[in-house]
């Protein structure tokens, strides 16, 4: 896996809080594609919920908000998969790796994160 980074100003280049595997990449740009929109941007989010108390959440979002930081994954010859994760959200991803699995037995995004103290059987929440 390639380290991506991220500008936030034209002289200050920090590394992203969260990665996309390259299986994970490829099937965000396969979704982006069809959904025929060069201005979406996959959302990464905690809020509030799930068993654990926190719960991810992974959405394509437009919008642009006060702190964000945006982040252009590169695809190994496949050009960029863009990315946004929300300021309060940063310090619980920070570290993170969202993977693509898609066998006969399982198929979907997983997120291995380092900052989760505890989860649930379910996968989808954590407890910091």
């Amino acid at each position: 896996m390639t380290a991506t980074e991220i500008t936030l100003t034209p002289a200050e280049t920090v590394a992203a809080p969260v990665m996309l595997s390259e299986a994970a990449a490829l099937k965000v740009r396969e979704l982006l594609d069809a959904e025929g929109r060069d201005d979406l941007r996959l959302r990464i989010a905690v809020q509030p919920g799930g068993c654990a108390g926190m719960q991810y959440q992974l959405f394509f979002d437009e919008r642009t908000l006060d702190g964000d930081v945006a982040i252009d994954q590169p695809i190994q010859g496949a050009g960029t998969v863009p990315l946004v994760v929300d300021r309060t959200s940063v310090p619980l991803v920070t570290g993170a790796t969202i993977s693509y699995t898609d066998t006969i037995e399982k198929q979907g995004f997983e997120i291995d994160n380092p900052n989760a103290g505890g989860g649930c059987a379910c996968g989808n929440s954590f407890c910091g």
